[in-house]
């Protein structure tokens, strides 16, 4: 029953109704850590710290028999385990000053600020459909509790979003900006 990969990105309603963070997520994540059966190699990857890959595997008739191979980070001393980390606020003039102080704070290497991003949730029993701004973080993989209680004390919501996500490669002078623009 699995679907072809080239059926589901070709489809219409897929293209239309694809959300601006969902993408993210998908090119975050990639297609083969998402739907490992869809995988077009004759190998299956997938990173050991998403923990739902190993279920969608074990579902897939097509991978039990497959090689599994598991996604490591070229490293060297000039690098540290880094993230990627989810940020949404309410509109331009928050996400600049938040995106600023985080930088200015060398809790981060670079944010980037995604406009236009409507998110729908439910808070306190209720449907909610707001539009937003998406903070995307690069930052080291130890400063993510100080980023988390930054973001906190200098948002205005209640429960402001911090999601991370590691960083599984890369360009390796890049990591190493990354580490060389952030605190030790």
């Amino acid at each position: 029953m699995a679907l072809r990969l080239s059926s589901v990105v070709s489809s219409t309603v897929v293209r239309r109704r694809l959300p601006l963070v969902g993408a993210f997520c998908v090119l975050s994540l990639g297609l083969s850590h998402l739907c490992p059966y869809t995988c077009l190699s004759s190998r299956l990857v997938y990173a050991q710290s998403f923990p739902f890959v190993p279920v969608l595997r074990s579902r897939s008739p097509k991978t039990q028999n497959r090689e599994v191979h598991t996604i490591r980070m070229e490293t060297n001393k000039t690098t540290v385990p880094s993230i990627v980390v989810y940020v949404t606020v309410p509109n331009k003039e928050a996400g600049k000053k938040l995106a600023e102080s985080i930088v200015k704070e060398r809790l981060a290497a670079c944010v980037n600020r995604v406009p236009g991003v409507e998110s729908v949730y439910e808070w306190k029993g209720e449907i909610q459909t707001d539009s937003e701004e998406l903070l995307i973080i690069k930052t080291r993989e130890s400063h993510l509790e100080a980023l988390t209680q930054h973001v906190k004390a200098n948002h205005e919501y209640e429960v402001p979003e911090v999601i991370a996500l590691p960083i599984l490669g890369g360009n390796l002078q890049y990591m190493e900006w990354i580490k060389n623009s952030t605190r030790d």
